[in-house]
C-alpha cells in the first residue's frame, strides 16, 4: 500500500511549534513525524506526517484539528511517496559512527574499527537503530560510562529495535541482557543482529507489549535499564519501569526531544529516580538517572 506526505509549508519556528503538536498527537500511535528546511534565506520549512493511503481523509481532519487554533491559516498540502525502501536508501554510504568507544558500522564497513574500539555491525533494516541517530548515539555512550563505573549484574533494553544498545551491553560485560520490543519484526532483526556480532549466548529477546509479559519478572529486578523509545510513552510507564529496578540501578532514557526533557524528568522524579545527566545531540536528549 502506498505512503503518503501531508505537510505544511511555514517558517522555521512555526514548524517546530506545529512538530511539537504533531508529537502531542500522533507519537504514541506511531506515526513519524519531521520538519525539514527547503529554503534557508527566504525562511521556509515543512511540518509532516508520514502515513498511508487509506488513512488521508481520517488523518487530514485530525492534522487540521490540532493546528487550526495556533494556526488557522495553515493550508495542508500533499505529496505520494514513492515505494522506496527509504530506510536502506537513506543509510546507503553512511560512515560508521563512533560514541564513547563504540563504533556501529555497516557490513561494507568491516575493519573499520580501530585499536581499543567495540565494533557493533548493524545494517540499514526494517528495526530502527543504526547508531546515526542522536538517541541511540546518546545511549551508548551512556552505556559505556556507567558499565565502566558501576557493577551491573542485569540489563534490560527495552524497545531495542535493531538489538544495538542490547549487543552494546553485551559486549561491554558478560552479563545477562533482556531485550524486548512490542513488534515481532524487530525482535526478529534484533536476534538476527545479535547473530552477526558473534554472540552466542547472555541475550535473551522476546516481543512483549507491556510489563505484564512474563519475561520482566523471570529476569529483573534489573541493574540497568536502557528505554529508547519516546516521551509519552516513556512518562507514562515510568512507576512500572522503577518497579523493575533493581534497589541502586541506573536508568538510560532517550527518544526524547529536547523541549520535553523537564516534562519527562519531573515524572520520573516522582517516583524515586535521581538525574545523573544529559546528553544533547542533534535537538534530542538522552537522560541518565539512578535510584539513590
Amino acid at each position: 500500500m502506498s505512503e503518503i506526505r501531508l505537510f505544511i509549508s511555514t517558517t522555521e519556528k512555526n514548524a517546530e511549534a506545529i512538530l511539537a503538536l504533531m508529537s502531542d498527537a500522533f507519537e504514541e500511535e506511531g506515526y513519524a513525524i519531521a520538519t525539514m528546511e527547503i529554503d534557508e534565506k527566504a525562511d521556509i520549512w515543512e511540518a509532516s506526517l508520514y502515513l498511508m493511503a487509506d488513512e488521508e481523509e481520517e488523518m487530514r481532519e485530525r492534522f487540521a484539528a490540532i493546528v487550526q487554533e495556533d494556526f488557522p491559516n495553515a493550508t495542508i498540502e500533499r505529496e505520494d511517496i514513492p515505494d522506496v525502501d527509504w530506510i536502506a536508501k537513506s543509510l546507503e554510504g553512511l560512515q560508521p559512527v563512533r560514541a564513547g568507544r563504540f563504533v556501529v558500522h555497516g557490513s561494507h564497513d568491516r575493519g573499520t574499527p580501530r585499536a581499543g574500539e567495540i565494533a557493533i555491525e548493524i545494517d540499514a533494516g526494517q528495526a530502527f537503530g543504526t547508531g546515526h541517530h542522536g538517541t541511540t548515539a546518546g545511549c551508548l555512550e551512556v552505556i559505556e560510562t556507567v558499565m565502566r563505573s558501576t557493577k551491573i549484574r542485569s540489563a534490560l533494553d527495552l524497545g531495542t529495535g535493531s538489538g544495538v544498545l542490547a549487543i552494546a551491553a553485551r559486549k561491554l560485560a558478560p552479563v545477562p541482557v533482556l531485550a524486548t520490543d512490542i513488534d515481532p519484526i524487530a525482535t526478529k532483526v534484533a536476534r538476527e543482529n545479535v547473530r552477526i556480532n558473534g554472540i552466542a549466548s547472555g541475550i535473551t529477546l522476546e516481543t512483549a507489549p507491556g510489563f505484564h509479559h512474563t519475561a520482566f519478572r523471570r529476569h529483573g529486578p534489573f541493574d540497568l535499564i536502557i528505554a529508547n523509545i519516546l516521551a509519552r510513552p516513556l512518562m507514562r510507564m515510568a512507576p512500572q519501569l522503577v518497579a523493575h529496578l533493581a534497589p541502586g540501578g541506573h536508568v538510560v532514557l532517550s527518544g526524547i526531544l529536547a523541549n520535553q526533557r523537564w516534562k519527562v524528568l519531573s515524572a520520573y522524579n516522582a517516583v524515586g529516580l535521581r538525574h545523573v545527566r544529559t546528553i544533547w545531540r542533534n535537538g534530542w536528549v538522552t537522560i541518565h538517572l539512578d535510584r539513590p
